[in-house]
């Protein structure tokens, strides 16, 4: 039975082809990668969330990224971790379902497990400011 995790490795996946050969529409990138890919209901419907809602959300995702990332420019950014951090602001902002805690830990166990060790606390870094910027403080703690 494929989790959450699953859907969000595979959305990483799918993300990393079309960031390398963007397509016009994802439909088509998506039925090829079915085709290999099984996967239930839930899981597959969370990944194909994933993929429309970043490549349709890229410009806005890739403006908050490039605010965060002093001193890096989006696009010079490693093909994982660049689609990896796209992923999990597009949660945070677009899926209330999802604690942004869990996006950030979520993105960084992927970022390590596809990538390096060191862009798990990259991606984690990148993330925590983004977080910040978008979330306001919690007046009960600060």
């Amino acid at each position: 039975m494929a989790t959450r995790r699953d859907a969000r490795e595979w959305a990483v996946q799918l993300l990393f082809q079309m960031d390398l050969n963007p397509p016009e529409d994802t439909g088509p990138v998506l039925e090829r990668f079915w085709e290999d890919v099984k996967s239930d209901k839930g899981p597959r419907e969370y990944t194909e969330r994933i993929v429309r809602g970043v490549f349709s959300h890229r410009e806005e995702l890739d403006t908050l990224i490039q605010k965060a990332a002093d001193h890096w420019d989006v696009a010079r950014l490693g093909v994982i971790d660049r689609n990896v951090i796209r992923m999990a602001v597009y949660e945070m902002l677009h899926c209330p379902d999802v604690p942004a805690i869990v996006s950030i830990n979520e993105a960084v166990d992927i970022a390590k497990y596809f990538a390096t060790s060191e862009s798990g606390r990259f991606v984690n870094g990148i993330l925590d400011r983004i977080r910040a910027s978008i979330q306001p403080a919690d007046p009960v703690t600060t």
